[in-house]
């Protein structure tokens, strides 16, 4: 067996578990409400407390591994995820619950990207694709198998149960990772910017959580609103500092870059619309639909099958179309299945709902994996680590504001239709058409990209739109 290909299985063992993770909680969430008798609506905090968790903590991910050893934090970010996860299992309570997820999300932030740095420098480049290659499939089986096996858990046992099988995934990937991964280091760790990462963590926390808390009587309105102003004033301080500072947390000089100033901007507009599908559309089939979670599994699954499809063809579209015009028209696109899907009813056939999720779930994919691509065009090896902290947690940041402004829309127009219940698929419809048009306005910062941006990419033999296009996200 290649030494490239044990490297490979083991990060994709920590991708695998994140992917089978946020997926089934997504189908599980009315379950669990029920149980911890709370509105599922309350439940949109265990979903944005683990992104907030991973926005927060990615950005030190690369100092933690060149200053000691990615082997060894991806190892302890391994065990802390797992002790989050069954901790979620035993939660009695929505406060106990948010916090095992917030546990988890520190474990994710330091596992997945730790991870695939510990592969780009334990692998020689020859190899990488092949590696790559290897890495992407196992990660893209987690989105197909969380629906359905959320589903089938929930509904024919219990939902703790969900977060409890990635204990076994956890010990195989601690296995070959102490076995067959050495530990490498940096070639210098900067100093940790203290100071930046409480002003950002800070920030975040109180801006997202602030969103998050808004409406459904999760707290008093005056809370929601200072703990979003507060987060501003400290993400403002932050731009101040990070202007000043000689290593800052995250390098907002990097936005100086056209190709990664428009994968950052542009992408988090496109992902905060999509960042609403796993809340908005499991619920609607559940508690819009009457399905059972695994019924609703069974639809929702098709999509990541989807995107799955579409890695085989990435590179080829890329070639003939190159990067500018493959964004803008996918953006298009995807915000077009995107608002369709509130169009759906009980009454619409399985089989066109399911292709209408199947087609969207392989043009979604397109997109994220050409801003994934394209986010490193033009950044040199010296400030690789950076670029990929300060793009992950946009990214993270911007699908945890996708799950917030997708249930603050849905219990916008319920409040704008009195006598009607949250639930009502006519809330749900504008909830899905308003998270379209957000992510429809990411058109404008894409056509801004020269013609030939990202063409050193798609010139190359290496495949790097495979090599960069992590998880579909």
């Amino acid at each position: 067996m290649p030494p490239y290909l044990i490297s490979a299985l083991t990060v994709a063992c920590a991708m695998f578990m994140e992917n089978l993770d946020s997926t089934v909680i997504s189908t599980s969430l009315p379950a669990i409400a029920k149980d911890l008798h709370e509105d599922p609506i309350s439940l949109k905090l265990a979903l944005t407390s683990y992104l907030v968790s991973l926005a927060i903590f990615i950005p030190a991910s690369g100092w933690a591994a060149d200053r000691f050893g990615a082997r060894k934090i991806f190892r302890i970010a391994l065990l802390v995820f797992t002790l989050g996860s069954i901790l979620c299992g035993m939660a009695a309570t929505l406060p106990g619950f948010v916090g095992a997820r917030f546990l988890q999300g520190l474990g994710g932030a330091m596992m997945v990207p730790v991870g695939r740095l510990l592969l780009l420098r334990s692998v020689e480049r020859t190899e990488l694709v092949n590696a790559l290659s290897y890495l992407t499939v196992p990660a893209l089986l987690g989105p197909i198998m969380g629906p359905l096996l959320g589903g089938f858990i929930t509904t024919y046992f219990h939902w703790r149960w969900i977060f409890w099988i990635n204990v076994p995934i956890c010990v195989i990937g601690l296995i070959l990772a102490t076995l067959f991964i050495k530990d490498v280091t940096g070639e210098a760790a900067w100093p940790l910017d203290v100071r930046g990462f409480l002003l950002s963590g800070l920030g975040l926390a109180c801006l997202l959580f602030g969103l998050g808390g808004a409406g459904r009587g999760l707290m008093p309105w005056e809370a929601a609103v200072f703990l979003a102003g507060l987060g501003f004033v400290c993400l403002a301080a932050y731009v101040f500092h990070a202007r000043r500072a000689a290593f800052p947390l995250l390098d907002l000089k990097l936005l100086s870059i056209k190709t990664f100033r428009a994968s950052v901007m542009g992408g988090s507009l496109f992902r905060i619309g999509i960042g609403s599908i796993p809340f908005l559309l499991p619920l609607m089939l559940q508690a819009g639909f009457g399905m059972s979670a695994f019924q609703s599994g069974s639809v929702t699954f098709i999509a990541s099958v989807g995107a799955m499809a579409m890695k085989t063809t990435v590179t080829p579209i890329l070639r003939i179309f190159g990067f500018r015009r493959v964004l803008v028209y996918d953006v298009i696109l995807s915000a077009a299945f995107l608002g369709c899907y509130g169009f759906f009813t009980p009454a619409t056939p399985m089989l066109l709902m399911m292709s209408l999720l199947l087609v969207g779930g392989f043009v979604r994919s397109l997109g994220f994996t050409s801003l994934n691509a394209i986010v490193f065009a033009e950044i040199e090896p010296a400030r690789m680590s950076r670029a990929v902290s300060f793009s992950a947690a946009a990214q993270q940041l911007s699908l945890s504001v996708g799950i917030a402004m997708g249930a603050g829309a849905l219990q916008g127009f319920a409040y704008l239709n009195p006598g009607m219940d949250v639930f009502a698929l006519e809330n749900f419809k504008w909830a899905f058409v308003t998270m379209a048009l957000i992510s429809l306005s990411a058109v404008a910062v894409f056509l801004r990209l020269p013609p030939d941006a990202g063409s050193n990419l798609i010139a190359s033999r290496a495949e790097p739109s495979e090599v960069i296009a992590q998880t579909g996200q």
